[in-house]
């Protein structure tokens, strides 16, 4: 140890280059496994992932796109394959209050999002049928 440690003191380039080299070999594994293990080794944080799939609209030159509102509805309404079904799109929005317009990015869900995925609200409750747009308009 003693011989080592000597060794370095008397060329610090060398320890330096050494101590550096060290130090990206272990961020990068410790990055690397931190992926892999959030991405492949734990599972969604859902009742059985392994049955959850996504569905998309095909249309002329876009081979998975959003579908409508309404068709969603519609398919939802005549499936007898699926146990659940429920839409998400990611939407902007603009909002306008006391200051400048700013743009914000979310996601606009269809009711029956959360108990598809089995998850339940920590506080207050689900969305319900009757809060979607289009059951108040047609």
């Amino acid at each position: 140890m003693r011989y080592g440690l000597r060794t370095l003191a008397k060329s610090p380039g060398f320890a330096a280059i050494a101590i550096l080299t060290l130090a990206l070999g272990i961020g990068a594994n410790t990055a690397l496994f931190s992926v892999v293990n959030g991405v492949l080794l734990n599972p969604l944080p859902y009742p059985q992932p392994g049955q959850l799939v996504a569905i998309y609209g095909k249309t002329s030159g876009v081979d998975q796109g959003p579908i409508s509102y309404l068709n969603f509805l519609d398919w939802q309404r005549d499936t007898k394959t699926f146990s659940s079904m429920a839409m998400y799109r990611n939407e902007d929005h603009i909002f306008i209050g006391w200051g400048e317009a700013e743009r914000l990015s979310g996601y606009t869900i269809s009711a029956d999002f959360f108990s598809t995925l089995g998850v339940r609200p920590i506080l207050g409750r689900a969305f319900r049928p009757e809060d979607e747009p289009a059951s108040q308009c047609c």
